[in-house]
């Protein structure tokens, strides 16, 4: 999957109210960003990378899989293929979009 694609799935997984009530950006290093406006109403998803409540450091390659459902969110943050930075409750909420 390419950045779009991923960032077309949120889109679609996140819908008009996912209920996050938080910013949210997955850091996909050199790939790009995907930011998740879940403060926003509508909620947005787009490439930006501006400061979130919460940060997730991830590779597309496991970003990709994750929205597959290869990688659980909680697998990945205990294998380390995943990083959260800021609000820790905020990526947990991110199980129920993701």
């Amino acid at each position: 999957m390419t950045l779009d694609d991923c960032t077309t799935a949120i889109r679609a997984k996140v819908g008009d109210d996912s209920g996050l009530g938080a910013t949210l950006r997955f850091d996909c290093g050199e790939a790009g960003s995907i930011y998740v406006d879940g403060k926003a109403q509508p909620n947005t998803v787009d490439n930006r990378a501006a400061d979130a409540d919460c940060t997730v450091g991830i590779t597309l390659d496991n970003l990709a899989a994750m929205l597959r459902g290869e990688l659980e969110p909680a697998t990945g943050f205990m294998t380390g293929k995943l990083k959260v930075a800021g609000d820790m409750s905020v990526a947990l909420r991110m199980q129920r979009v993701v």
